[in-house]
Formats: C-alpha cells, structure tokens, sequence
C-alpha cells in the first residue's frame, strides 16, 4: 500500500517517471470497475461511500477509493475530509483510500485520477470508487472516468429541482436519495421522477433508490443498481465505446498538456518570444509560431 501511496503521489506532481512505469506495469493491469459518486455538499457521499466499501468487502472484494477534495490554499494538498470519514477501514489491507486534490480543477477531479485508476487495476484492486469534490453543476466529468455514476440528493437541502436539473440529470445512471430517513425524501424522488419523464428518452432508465448509509440500509440495493448498469452497457455494446472514447479523452489531455510544457518552455528559453507578445498584444502569433517549431523538429 505505501508502494501505490508513493506511485500515486508522484502521478499527481505530473512525475516524468511514471510514464516508465505505466509502460512496465501495463502488462499486469486489470481492469478494475469504476463507479462514480456525485451530487452537491452535504448530500452525504462520504458516508455512503464508507457503506458501499463496507458492502463489498463483505462479498470479499478489495477497494480503492479516490476522492477528491478541496486543495489548501497554502500547501496545494488534499483537505483529507473524506479520508476522516472512513477510519473504520484505515487497518483493512484490501481497502485503500487516497484523498487527490482538485487543484483548481472544475471538473470536479483530479487530472491525475485517470492514470491512478491504471495504477489501482495493476495492484490488483476489484473495484474503484471515485468520490467527486463536491461543487453542484461543474461536476459533470465524472461521467467520462466512470463506469456507472450515482448522483447523490437529499431531503431538505434547499431546491433540489434546481440541484437536479441540465447535466447533473443527464450524466446519472444511478440516482440515490440519501438521508431518507428525513421528512421529504419522497418529495425528491417524486420531483426525480417527473424531471426524468419531461427529458429525452434513454435505452437505460435511472432508478431511484432510497438510503440510510449511516444505519446500512439501501446499500444493497444501491449496489446492485450499479452491477445491473454495467450488465446493460456490455449487453448494448457500450462498454467498448465508453472504453475507447476514455482513451481518446485522455490521450487528448495528455497532448494537451504535453504542448503546454513546451510552450512554457519555448517562452522561458526564447526571450524574443516575450518581447514579441509583447509587441503583438496577442498570443495567436506566438502560439502558432511555438508549434511550428515543434513540428520542424
């Protein structure tokens, strides 16, 4: 654990050497199941996450959990909230918790969660749970990373029309109503059911399950949600597509950033590039200008 701890840490500060060992490891990689769990704060996903880890590992399966919280302002680290949250299994050897910081980024992820699930599947975890940082509407990539996510409500957290509403209702595959032992619960899952009668049709219809993840209960229910959805998307042919359109995400990103460090680069070593922006008062020009030069390499 303190091998993938360590690996993990260095995915996240972007290490050049994690490249060589992605490339040695890719042979001994599985693909673990990946469910991704969203909704805005105080919904209680930490907690329903503790119960879901809590329900696997009774059917003896090993865990890992991502979840991404807010940064410090002063050290850039992971708050570490989540991982508070989960104690009772900090001594389990077959779970492994990892709190990643969104460092600023509003997809409501790490960058680096993609390369640490790779990492997850070659240290031989079963499944991979993603908790998202919990900001509302901006938490829509999730869906791109995971296999099934489960959007996260509860009673009595101001308009949950509004909380429901555009992508957080699209990207969902699973809809959990937690705290459902509150007045309200089935208001939520009433106005759940109307929203989702007004959208475009799906080949998959969301259920909605009611949870007390604190008392255990719905979790079983919940999970097998989440295994039902993943029998559908192999059943359709879906399973592949999602599988490839990941691959071309993230080699996109990884272009992306690849040309952002040369750019940065090109910009430091090459003064009259500076001066040039300067002059120009755009960076089109200058941008142009770095890729080209790459190109002639």
């Amino acid at each position: 654990m303190r091998a993938l701890a360590r690996t993990i840490t260095l995915v996240e500060r972007r290490d050049p050497s994690v490249r060589d060992l992605e490339e040695a490891l890719r042979s001994d990689a599985s693909t673990p199941g990946v469910a991704g769990f969203t909704g805005a704060p105080g919904t209680g996903k930490s907690t329903l996450v503790d119960a879901v880890v809590t329900h696997l590992r009774g059917k003896e399966k090993s865990v890992a959990v991502l979840a991404t919280d807010p940064n410090s302002p002063f050290t850039g680290g992971a708050i570490l909230g989540d991982r508070i949250r989960m104690q009772r299994h900090a001594l389990d050897g077959k779970v492994f918790i990892r709190s990643m910081g969104a460092r600023g980024h509003l997809g409501g992820l790490s960058l680096a969660t993609r390369e640490a699930i790779r990492l997850l599947g070659a240290f031989g975890f079963d499944e991979v749970i993603l908790e998202t940082v919990g900001v509302g509407q901006s938490e829509l990539e999730v869906a791109a990373v995971a296999d099934t996510t489960v959007v996260v409500l509860t009673p009595n957290l101001g308009d949950s029309v509004q909380m429901i509403k555009a992508g957080i209702l699209e990207i969902a595959d699973v809809f959990v109503v937690n705290k459902s032992d509150l007045d309200g619960h089935a208001r939520v899952a009433a106005e759940l059911r109307a929203m989702m009668n007004l959208a475009p049709k799906r080949v998959w219809k969301p259920p909605i399950i009611a949870t007390v993840a604190t008392r255990q209960e719905g979790i079983e229910q919940l999970w097998s949600a989440v295994v039902a959805h993943r029998s559908h998307l192999e059943a359709s042919g879906r399973a592949k597509e999602l599988t490839e359109q990941r691959l071309r995400d993230e080699t996109a990103e990884v272009a992306a950033e690849l040309a952002r460090r040369r750019a940065r680069q090109a910009l430091e070593d090459d003064p009259t590039l500076a001066e040039r922006l300067l002059q120009d008062g755009t960076p089109y020009r200058t941008a142009e200008e770095i890729l080209k030069r790459d190109a002639n390499r």
